[in-house]
């Protein structure tokens, strides 16, 4: 490799890369408004749910591992591994951390992805906020009660929405109708 070609490839390897910051901070916005259509926004319009807090101890105690890992530090379970997933009866998908209803059973579709799906939610149930974990911004959602991690939400859901709510497992609980 020469001088120059080192140079050149530099200089499109900067540009690209500040091009690529301008446009993240260009999709950057204020994490109370919503980033998708269709989603209510309780930062705008309080909804009458009482807050559930616990200190991070009582949450530790009151959870799984798994579960804390996913509701308080918003990770991910591995796909296929929740029973949720195949659920097919009637009732609720309630938060596993503070047992609001989030979804009904009418709300649920196999998405074929490994993680139980929704394609929308008990109205005024979830908040929304920016995630920028794997660079590009998805929208990801919690419990309006106890700001449990839940998801993230796809536009690639079926009709009405067209939305995708992919759930954590382990982030509900089901109750039967």
């Amino acid at each position: 490799m020469n001088r120059r070609t080192l140079l050149s490839a530099s200089a499109i390897g900067f540009a690209a890369g500040t091009l690529g910051i301008s446009w993240l901070k260009a999709q950057e916005t204020d994490p109370t408004q919503n980033t998708m259509t269709n989603l209510p926004n309780l930062e705008a319009n309080p909804s009458t749910i009482e807050p559930f807090e616990l200190s991070k101890s009582e949450w530790r105690d009151r959870l799984s591992e798994e579960a804390y890992h996913v509701l308080r530090s918003e990770g991910t379970e591995r796909p296929f591994t929740s029973e949720l997933n195949d659920e097919k009866r009637d009732g609720e998908f309630a938060c596993a951390g503070c047992g609001l209803a989030l979804f009904t059973s009418d709300q649920k579709f196999d998405s074929g992805t490994g993680w139980p799906s929704f394609f929308d939610t008990i109205e005024g149930r979830v908040t929304t906020k920016r995630d920028f974990k794997l660079i590009l911004p998805r929208t990801e959602y919690h419990c309006s009660r106890c700001g449990g991690h839940q998801g993230h939400i796809f536009k690639d859901g079926p009709a009405p929405t067209n939305l995708r709510y992919c759930n954590n497992g382990v982030a509900l609980t089901f109750i039967p109708a």
